[in-house]
């Protein structure tokens, strides 16, 4: 008899404590930020947005130079492959290398715009509809994900990070980068949601820069 008083009194206790005992929240519902794709393709919107990459990505049918993006002082248009009409060519003045001197042409290999069938256009796109654009290969060049991150070590992408003398280079470290591309890759290549529109680039720097470049 004593044996069963002693085991109604401990699950009595048992139970009590287990009333008090809140129940553990997962992090989304303590609003701690999500471990997804979505965050980390946020974390490299800034280069996309940066006028480096935006000057071969805006609205239009033409490249536009300088940190404040004006059109390209050439009047240079995209042409049927993405390398300009005619002989107003991007090969004309870049070469595969930037040419030494502040605001002589830059240079790279495969110094182009993208093509007309897919020109990769961005500017005014929310950071959601720019994710699905990289995603969609019907938009990006007929690219997979996995051809994505490997598009952004390419050497006409490596350029934002050496622009050339009077230009301002991407700012982010390339290595933090690429190492953000692999991880949005990796967690699947979500896109955030509900994020404005941006119509204007990403401000490269206090001065404007208004010579011959992207």
């Amino acid at each position: 008899m004593r044996n069963a008083s002693y085991l109604i009194a401990a699950f009595l206790l048992a139970f009590d404590a287990a009333g008090q005992t809140e129940r553990v929240k997962p992090a989304a519902e303590q609003g701690a930020p999500p471990d997804n794709g979505a965050a980390a393709f946020e974390g490299i919107v800034p280069v996309l947005r940066h006028p480096r990459c935006m000057n071969c990505h805006s609205a239009g049918d033409f490249p536009r130079q300088g940190n404040d993006s004006h059109p390209h002082t050439m009047q240079v248009r995209r042409g049927p492959d993405g390398q300009g009409v005619n002989s107003v060519k991007c090969s004309t003045c870049h070469q595969d290398h930037n040419l030494a001197g502040v605001h002589m042409p830059p240079g790279s290999p495969d110094w182009r715009l993208p093509p007309p069938e897919t020109p990769m256009i961005w500017e005014g796109l929310t950071d959601g509809q720019l994710c699905e654009l990289l995603q969609d290969p019907r938009q990006n060049g007929h690219r997979s994900v996995p051809q994505i991150v490997a598009h952004m070590s390419t050497p006409l992408v490596l350029w934002g990070w050496n622009p050339g003398e009077g230009r301002s280079a991407i700012p982010m470290k390339l290595s933090e980068f690429q190492a953000r591309v692999r991880d949005w890759a990796a967690k699947g290549a979500a896109c955030p949601a509900g994020t404005s529109a941006r119509g204007n680039r990403e401000d490269a720097s206090s001065t404007n820069q208004t010579g011959s470049e992207p």
